[in-house]
């Protein structure tokens, strides 16, 4: 298994308190777990779980559970290389957010593949060297 840079989609659905997700995304973060394998994120991601799930016992396990998952800090030069990346699909036609494309710059430059459930990716990985799981 490569390692994996998980995105806030697949973290979301594994933390849901309604029901435990079966899609294959939440299976794959499991058994990469499991494995043992290097499993990243990053502190935007880690941001955008905590805005998303408000109970204080909840951002407390999730505050917990990644911190054993490394989180790449970005650095001046990854922002730049991100805005690229961005301008890079808006030249192709492709349209991703800023946080996307930091995330899709981050997995590249880091040489991880990127599990998502966020079918922006997709369109962006016909435009530049993204890694996804499952494709």
């Amino acid at each position: 298994m490569n390692d994996l840079f998980v995105d806030t989609s697949v973290w979301s659905l594994a933390y849901r308190r309604d029901s435990p997700s079966t899609t294959p995304e939440v299976a794959a973060l499991r058994a990469a777990l499991v494995a043992g394998a290097e499993v990243f994120t990053c502190g935007m991601v880690l941001l955008e779980l905590l805005r998303g799930f408000v109970p204080a016992s909840a951002q407390r396990r999730i505050v917990s559970d990644l911190g054993s998952v490394e989180l790449l800090e970005p650095a001046r030069g990854d922002y730049i290389a991100a805005a690229e990346l961005a301008n890079q699909c808006r030249r192709a036609g492709v349209q991703i957010t800023s946080v996307d494309a930091l995330i899709a710059h981050l997995a590249i430059h880091h040489g991880l593949t990127l599990l998502s459930t966020d079918r922006d990716f997709e369109h962006a990985a016909r435009v530049v060297p993204l890694r996804l799981w499952g494709y």
